[in-house]
């Protein structure tokens, strides 16, 4: 089986990559990521040690997963975002530097060009519209757009926009429950 490494992809030995995931051009994936199964991880990536990123994600271009990030199974991660792992950032830091672990769950979509705060979940299924800049975590099913991120409804797993009375035009339905969102006709 093995994996797909463009030849213009870096690589280190030690990283861990998963059967039938596809690394594209410019791509560098330190020693000590981890990169589950049939991903698809496009041009200009970087993967620090340290980050995780769970089977069937997708990680667009031009995208940075530090240290402390963990991307759980079936993401979808859009162009160009910035996930942050170092709340006060400081060129000379003399070993004060405090990592903030950040872990966006199963399901989930972030939006081209968002920027993610250290410290903070986004939920299962959680929408993340483009451009956003989220600051605190999202709770699963929501949507969140703006910056700072709002909520603005919520998502059905599919990805579309629930109508107020939580159906989905794909047919699923929710209902509110202790824990958030739960689809009753699955």
């Amino acid at each position: 089986m093995g994996f797909f490494k463009h030849d213009r992809a870096l690589v280190h030995p030690n990283a861990k990559i998963g059967d039938d995931t596809r690394i594209w051009a410019n791509t560098n994936i330190q020693e000590g990521a981890v990169i589950g199964k049939g991903c698809n991880i496009c041009d200009g990536t970087f993967v620090e040690k340290g980050a995780v990123i769970g089977n069937n994600v997708t990680v667009k271009h031009y995208v940075s997963v530090f240290d402390g990030v963990t991307i759980e199974d079936d993401v979808f991660i859009g162009s160009n975002i910035a996930f942050i792992n170092d709340r006060y950032p400081r060129s000379n830091r003399k070993g004060r530097w405090v990592l903030e672990k950040t872990k966006v769950c199963k399901g989930a979509t972030i939006g081209t060009n968002s920027v993610i705060l250290c410290g903070i979940t986004i939920g299962e299924y959680a929408f993340v519209g483009a451009g956003s800049v989220v600051t605190k975590t999202v709770p699963p099913f929501t949507i969140v757009v703006g910056n700072p991120a709002k909520a603005a409804g919520f998502a059905c797993k599919c990805g579309r926009k629930l109508q107020a009375e939580l159906k989905c035009a794909c047919g699923l339905k929710y209902k509110t429950s202790t824990t958030g969102l739960k689809a009753v006709n699955e």
